[in-house]
């Protein structure tokens, strides 16, 4: 049985349960109860603050957790990077007042920064030969500087529009982050054959974002010209029709992709082109 810990409310923990339910895992998601293990695969899930996770990972309360890499570079704590997850991406910038006039990063010199991570903070100053006052504050980063408490902050930014509504100016991106799957550097094989069949299961459910099964009809004598533009596409399926003199290609590509060719396809005579979407992808 694997236990791995999740973030117990907020994006990361809608993200992180829309993962483990796409990978067909069946798991809880009660509010009032610490520990769930999944009805149909051997793992357990525990609810913790995101800052607990990377600790309850490292010293083996939790074989693994999914955790912003925010949370993770904060804490430092010795536990392994297994897979980046690619959702609940952000970036840890500094802000000023937008009345004020930046210059560069020696702006911050003598500075007050408001942070809830001053580790990352720190860390960055030093090796920018910065030296500035860093406040540690838990909360509402963003009215620091409204309320006198500091000059600067250094926080989380999606939007960017708590920044907007607060007079501040993003003017530094020091880190981006995005969601991690951690682990226990100590686990044994058992639980190691676990992890394996759920990092199948996740690649399975990557590999399929973002990604469209197309179908075309196009006319044989352009069909090769219809595969010359399909980008990625090793091999498309190409099977004939009833109708003489016509083809049916088949094949996955990125969506965005899709609409940068579509009118070539047109073009090359394809119709009743049809989109659809992809669940899972075993490479």
């Amino acid at each position: 049985m694997l236990r791995i810990a999740v973030q117990s409310k907020g994006r990361l923990f809608e993200d992180t349960m829309a993962l483990l339910s796409e990978a067909g895992i069946k798991v809880s998601s009660s509010k009032r109860t610490l520990l769930v293990q999944s009805s149909n695969f051997p793992i357990e899930v525990l609810y913790l603050r995101d800052d607990d996770i990377p600790q309850s990972v490292a010293t083996g309360v939790a074989d693994l957790g999914i955790v912003g890499q925010n949370e993770y570079e904060e804490r430092q704590e010795d536990a392994e990077v297994i897979r980046p997850l690619g959702f609940s991406k952000c970036r840890l910038s500094l802000a000023i007042p937008k009345a004020e006039k930046y210059t560069g990063l020696q702006w911050f010199e003598g500075k007050k920064i408001a942070t809830s991570y001053p580790g990352i903070l720190r860390r960055f100053m030093q090796k920018n030969r910065i030296a500035a006052d860093i406040h540690v504050i838990t909360g509402s980063v963003e009215i620091s500087p409204g309320i006198g408490l500091a000059d600067a902050i250094f926080d989380i930014v999606s939007s960017g529009s708590t920044l907007v509504s607060n007079n501040l100016a993003e003017v530094e991106v020091v880190m981006k982050s995005e969601a991690l799957l951690i682990g226990n550097r100590g686990m044994d094989e058992d639980k190691r054959a676990i992890l394996d069949e759920l990092l199948f299961r996740i690649e399975a459910v990557k590999a399929a974002e973002d990604k469209k099964y197309v179908l075309m009809n196009v006319p044989t004598e352009r069909v090769d010209d219809v595969v010359s533009v399909l980008p990625g596409a090793k091999s498309p399926t190409v099977m004939p029709l009833a109708t003489p003199g016509w083809s049916s290609v088949h094949t996955v590509i990125d969506e965005k992709r899709f609409w940068e060719i579509i009118r070539q396809l047109k073009e090359y005579g394809a119709q009743g082109i049809l989109v659809l979407p992809v669940e899972k992808m075993i490479l």
